[in-house]
């Protein structure tokens, strides 16, 4: 969890930045080389490689996974909201009304609840469920949570391990097509421009998007995990009669 969390609930300029100084060095050192831009302009290789790569990742990903992993590509430019001080607050007042006035007071508290997760971990409280239960109930939701959302970032980390493969693929066939021609020189240059922009393509798609959304959803997924075990921690301290006081310091301590 980082201090900038409300920051990451608007575009995550970062990741704009990042893509545009890769996408900018690449194009840029093209220039300084003396090369053309519109050299590295090829559809050809463009939709080898990346209806390659989609493909085989569509082939290895059961279909929930993969369209989880597609809506989670948002997360780069979009992060999901993180708010934990706003949950520590709601958490450290649950936690003054059961002292004050029972557990059972707090059962209004879960219908104004919009999360699932945490309208189930009022419940269980309120029902007055043991610390322990409480803790292993929840623990086994956020497991399978972090599971399912790690599954859908790796979508993007299977791209980036298949793209290069594939801009190897397309570099082969466009040498197949220059030695197909090799009798007609006017063919020549184009299939050479596509066996070269496909490297290109594979490898640079790997190593400037796939990979590197793969691992920003990873950290993103890491952020998500974190406020719920914060949660957690906070419903089983209100559940052991802990002070609000010390509730509030111990989840403090999630926030760096």
């Amino acid at each position: 969890m980082t201090a900038g969390s409300a920051g990451l609930e608007a575009m995550d300029k970062i990741s704009v930045l990042g893509l545009l100084v890769g996408i900018s060095a690449i194009v840029g050192g093209q220039v300084l080389e003396g090369g053309h831009v519109l050299s590295l302009v090829q559809p050809t290789a463009f939709v080898i490689v990346i209806g390659g790569t989609l493909g085989a990742v569509m082939l290895q990903s059961p279909f929930q996974t993969f369209t989880d992993g597609m809506k989670m590509g948002q997360w780069i430019f979009t992060p999901p909201p993180l708010k934990p001080n706003d949950i520590i607050a709601r958490v450290v007042n649950w936690s003054h009304m059961a002292r004050k006035e029972g557990l059972l007071a707090l059962e209004g508290q879960i219908r104004v609840l919009g999360d699932p997760f945490m309208r189930k971990g009022l419940q269980l409280l309120v029902d007055g469920a043991e610390p322990e239960r409480i803790r292993e109930v929840l623990e086994v939701e956020i497991t399978s949570y972090e599971s399912q959302l790690k599954a859908g970032a790796r979508v993007w980390e299977a791209a980036g391990g298949y793209a290069p493969t594939i801009g190897i693929l397309g570099a082969v066939m466009g040498l197949i097509h220059v030695m197909e021609n090799l009798t007609d020189p006017s063919k020549l240059g184009a299939g050479i421009a596509v066996a070269f922009v496909a490297t290109i393509y594979g490898v640079g798609s790997a190593n400037l998007v796939f990979l590197p959304i793969s691992k920003k959803l990873l950290a993103n997924v890491q952020r998500l995990i974190c406020l719920r075990e914060m949660f957690v921690d906070g419903v089983v301290g209100i559940a052991t009669g802990d002070n609000p006081r010390i509730i509030e310091s111990r989840l403090q301590g999630y926030v760096v």
